[in-house]
């Protein structure tokens, strides 16, 4: 997506300059920079304060006065429940301090600012007719796209938009709206605290086909914002928080991404899905909104296209994709994709292009098994009478008392043709911890009853996976693998599959991002021992390392050339 961000700003700010005492305006006037202004604060007893973009100044060396303070309020509109009020027909807002007494002795005059071209950074996502949840910190902007998408849902997509203005902050003060907001209705809101009603009436009373609200804070309010999606209405909403992360630990907004729940799981699903513990947390229900945007900064946005997607991932510990949505120096947006490494299950002949695997003998493997209880150190591998792995397409591998996790890792910085699947009956293969196979009789006969090979191995640990996978699927290992291992070797101060999983993933970490892609990486958590391993292994690169975090979350970061 390439496309011109043509801004266009109305601010109306001389209309808010003029309820200041004119000595504060002159001191505003003698700054300068009033298009980068972002708010004046004014407390009873202390110098007034003009607060810009990337820096503040007083604006007299005299404190305000009650009487300066009295005189301000008297030029706005009225107070609401939540101490706004506004300024007729713009989109400042003036928020109050009060004491004890009701008395107010402080205000806040925020800068509203109407910016038309905003939307364009999203403009492909406002058209798919999804709802879309914004979020980032207070300040960022959230309010004034906002704004835009209502205006060009209303007047360009041809949309019936009602805008729910709890503090007249979207569409400015007084009864009639602010031309920002284009064809949109402005619904007003009498209390706060009656906003969810006030989102279900919209939708019963004035057929939206869009809702948009600002602000949503209260769990009745995400579970309004989750009835109006469900009846088909697509809505478009704010939320405090930097990131998607944030809200999964909100327990009043999680219901906007699905809700959370914890599962205990059985034993044998604890063990199938190679977990430490039986407690996890899962996703409940679909979530209210299925984009979100992380608003970083004010032009430069995060978009996830797939909530519900990005939730799961995030609850798993995987990595999430999304997609950077930038405007640059020339005012195009430019747009990035942050994907994690992740094979392409289209891409079914790219390892056996390049070489790196053999295919399959055509003759049959035999079916010997051994016992389980054997101690060698060899992966154990048995295999039913012609039975082949997939040539053409990914082979499917059924994990049991296997980390899912670690395979998964093992399978991205591989780039392996490997599927992981939930069921057996979808599975080519079985990898299974050996000493929690020896005592289960009941897999194994259903392994030799649907012809499924089943490969052992003595830990879930990297090293152990790696070599495993590579074995099912006939590769050789290069003469830079063979190198790097006898390098592990070198480095580890023991022979124990910890220290080689450790110093694998830090070689893995290094040789597939650090190097190529100029990207800092951290490492899991280990050990003060472990650590300093890595450190030396990192050193061998010629790159410098260092732990970061706390115990027992201390762990290595390691930083490009």
């Amino acid at each position: 997506m390439l496309e011109h961000f043509r801004r266009q700003v109305t601010d109306n700010l001389e209309q808010l300059l003029s309820i200041l005492p004119s000595s504060l305006q002159e001191g505003l006037a003698h700054i300068g920079h009033q298009d980068e202004l972002v708010e004046i604060v004014l407390d009873l007893g202390r110098l007034p304060e003009a607060r810009y973009f990337s820096f503040a100044k007083d604006l007299s060396d005299r404190p305000i006065t009650q009487e300066e303070l009295d005189q301000c309020v008297a030029q706005v509109g009225e107070f609401s429940g939540d101490n706004r009020a506004g300024i007729e027909r713009t989109l400042h807002r003036i928020s109050a301090m009060r004491n004890r007494k009701g008395i107010i002795i402080g205000l806040t005059c925020r800068v509203g600012r109407a910016i038309y071209g905003t939307s364009a950074l999203i403009r492909d996502l406002v058209e798919t007719g999804k709802s879309i949840l914004l979020l980032g910190r207070p300040g960022v902007g959230k309010t004034t796209a906002l704004r835009e998408i209502a205006r060009v849902l209303a007047d360009e997509l041809h949309k019936r938009v009602v805008i729910i203005d709890t503090s007249n902050e979207i569409a400015g003060d007084g009864d009639i709206p602010h031309p920002a907001i284009g064809r949109a209705r402005r619904m007003q809101v009498a209390k706060p605290e009656l906003q969810h009603q006030v989102m279900i009436e919209a939708v019963e009373n004035h057929m939206p086909q869009v809702i948009v609200i600002d602000e949503i804070g209260t769990e009745l309010e995400a579970l309004a914002a989750r009835t109006i999606a469900e009846r088909g209405v697509q809505l478009v909403g704010t939320a405090h928080g930097n990131e998607l992360a944030n809200l999964i630990k909100n327990p009043t907004l999680s219901d906007l991404i699905g809700g959370i729940q914890s599962v205990t799981l059985g034993d044998e699903e604890m063990r199938r899905r190679g977990l430490p513990q039986k407690s996890i947390l899962e996703r409940k229900a679909q979530p209210t909104f299925e984009i979100a945007v992380e608003m970083t900064e004010r032009y430069r946005w995060a978009v996830h296209r797939d909530v519900a997607e990005t939730i799961d991932n995030l609850l798993r510990d995987r990595p999430i994709a999304r997609q950077i949505r930038a405007v640059n120096e020339q005012g195009m947006v430019d747009t990035t994709e942050e994907t994690p490494l992740i094979r392409n299950p289209n891409a079914a002949n790219g390892w056996r292009a390049s070489g790196r695997m053999k295919p399959l003998p055509s003759e049959t493997l035999p079916y010997a098994p051994k016992a389980w209880d054997d101690e060698d150190d060899e992966d154990e591998y048995v295999a039913p009478e012609h039975h082949r792995l997939p040539q053409d397409e990914p082979a499917k591998i059924y994990l049991y008392a296997v980390s899912r996790q670690l395979t998964e890792q093992v399978i991205q910085n591989e780039q392996l043709p490997v599927d992981i699947c939930r069921d057996i009956d979808e599975a080519d293969v079985v990898l299974a911890l050996r000493s929690q196979m020896r005592h289960n009789s009941k897999l194994r006969h259903m392994a030799e009853a649907r012809q499924i090979p089943i490969h052992g191995v003595k830990s879930s640990s990297v090293a152990q996976i790696t070599r495993a996978l590579r074995r099912l699927l006939q590769m050789d290992m290069s003469p830079t693998d063979q190198m790097a291992i006898a390098d592990l070797n070198a480095f580890a101060f023991g022979d124990s599959d910890d220290e080689l999983e450790a110093l694998e993933e830090a070689r893995l970490a290094v040789e597939q991002i650090v190097i190529p892609k100029g990207q800092p990486v951290e490492l899991l958590p280990r050990s003060s021992v472990i650590r300093k391993m890595q450190h030396e292994l990192v050193e061998h690169y010629h790159l410098k390392s260092s732990s970061v975090g706390m115990e027992p979350n201390r762990r290595l970061r390691i930083f490009p050339a």
